[in-house]
């Protein structure tokens, strides 16, 4: 298979249809960071509840987030969920933030790639998809993200068959694109946008999907 054609096109395929999606939507990149920690185990629109509550207690900073009670971060990340755990890991990265980089996110992913992935994953509760959400939307790294619509398409195109770990999918953009931070964004933002609209877990919406043709999960599914 010519993997870098075929990705090629599917991008292709894919912006002829949505167009811009201008995703990852925050007005900072701290506030991207509190969404890829929101948004583990629920919808991003239960994310946006949450981001909404901080964003009115104006609890969109790192200082801000060190200077609150955790009781009260805990009442205002509810709607996400897990709200407990997840209060507590914005606590711990902006700790970490203020113990080595002067309370800034800016200057954390001010550094080499592969060096900020490694510290944030050093992060509890940091996986990689979290981590790589945050160097890519929050600091314009080349870093392709992977998660649960991307692993639902490409085996429904057939891009790879049985199971493949996080890297290994991965591995497949990154290789076979350019590496560019702004392809990227758009490249994911697509793929999750389809996967709400089309390729659904359930019941997927075949005939509205512009990948349709081309895919050997269609007739099936």
């Amino acid at each position: 298979m010519d993997y870098a054609w075929r990705l090629d096109q599917i991008f292709q395929r894919l912006s002829r249809h949505y167009g811009p999606l201008h995703w990852w939507p925050a007005e900072t990149p701290f506030e991207v960071a509190v969404g890829a920690i929101l948004t583990q185990n629920t919808t991003w629109t239960q994310v946006e509840k949450a981001i909404d509550n901080l964003r009115q207690a104006d609890l969109l900073s790192p200082a801000a987030v060190r200077r609150v009670v955790l009781s009260d971060l805990e009442r205002m990340v509810r709607p996400a969920g897990f709200y407990r755990q997840k209060a507590h890991r914005l606590k711990l990265l902006v700790e970490h933030l203020f113990v080595h980089h002067d309370g800034r996110l800016e200057t954390l992913l001010d550094g080499p790639t592969d060096q900020v992935r490694r510290e944030l994953l050093s992060l509890k509760g940091v996986g990689p998809e979290t981590a790589d959400s945050i160097l890519l939307y929050a600091g314009d790294h080349p870093v392709f993200v992977v998660d649960a619509y991307t692993h639902r398409l490409c085996s429904r195109l057939g891009l790879y068959t049985g199971r493949v770990d996080y890297h290994a999918l991965q591995a497949l953009f990154m290789d076979y694109l350019p590496a560019d931070a702004a392809l990227f964004n758009a490249y994911h933002a697509l793929i999750v946008q389809l996967c709400k609209d089309a390729c659904r877990k359930r019941s997927p919406r075949c005939p509205a999907c512009p990948l349709a043709a081309d895919c050997p999960s269609a007739d099936s599914l």
